[in-house]
């Protein structure tokens, strides 16, 4: 069964002198389970279309379902308890809180989201810190982390609500390539044991090197597909 399933979608950016057009007529699938990529040059459109995937932005036309919903419909209020509920995020810039803990930026999400009982989140943060190779570090705050265990948090925090579907923009672009090749691996094995979805955004060949599917976008369509189901 498709997770993602993208028919025809169309984005364009209204400005004063002209209307940008992002993303042109792009359909595609993405099955459950799944560890791919979107790769393309900068303005190729790969991080709008992440945007609309994770309910971030809605397309200007055209069809999109996640998790078999029909995202371009839900209200704002919607499609945040969609993404609380279906997704993750792992960005370039890390995004974690910087007055909190490693430990209190991977609950953060089960606090303002799933609201669950104090053991459960316990539990649950101290699983993952600890899958991600990082529980020593649970009481220091980002300004105390490396690069690369930034990184470990913030794929510790997308993951602790246990979504189908992880969406990560450039996550390595930041990291050396030793401390990179660590968290590509950590995903990957991530993906193995609990079947969760990887879409990236890169133009790191190393991502590339490392996912099963690529679909290459270039002026905001979609011209190459290897290993997926382009429709």
């Amino acid at each position: 069964m498709s997770l993602i399933v993208a028919r025809e979608v169309s984005k364009s950016y209204a400005t004063e002198a002209v209307e940008v057009q992002a993303l042109r007529g792009v359909s595609f699938d993405v099955e459950a389970g799944s560890f791919l990529a979107f790769v393309g040059p900068s303005g190729s459109g790969k991080t709008t279309l992440l945007n609309l995937i994770g309910c971030l932005d809605k397309p200007t036309s055209g069809s999109l379902e996640v998790a078999g919903v029909d995202v371009t419909r839900l209200t704002r209020r919607q499609a945040a308890a969609f993404r609380g509920e279906h997704l993750g995020f792992v960005f370039q810039s890390f995004n974690l809180i910087p007055v909190l803990t490693a430990y209190e930026n991977v609950e953060y999400p089960l606090v303002m989201v799933r609201n669950r009982p104090v053991h459960e989140r316990r539990t649950r943060v101290l699983e993952l810190l600890d899958a991600v190779g990082i529980a020593d570090q649970r009481d220091k705050r980002p300004e105390q982390l490396s690069g690369g265990q930034k990184q470990r948090v913030a794929i510790a925090r997308a993951l602790v609500t246990q979504p189908k579907l992880v969406l990560a923009d450039e996550p390595t672009a930041n990291l050396d390539r030793e401390t990179a090749a660590m968290i590509i691996g950590l995903m990957k094995t991530m993906k193995q044991e609990l079947n969760t979805t990887f879409l990236f955004s890169t133009h790191d060949t190393r991502i590339i090197g490392a996912v099963e599917i690529i679909y290459t976008l270039e002026d905001g369509q979609l011209i190459g597909c290897e290993g997926g189901k382009a429709a």
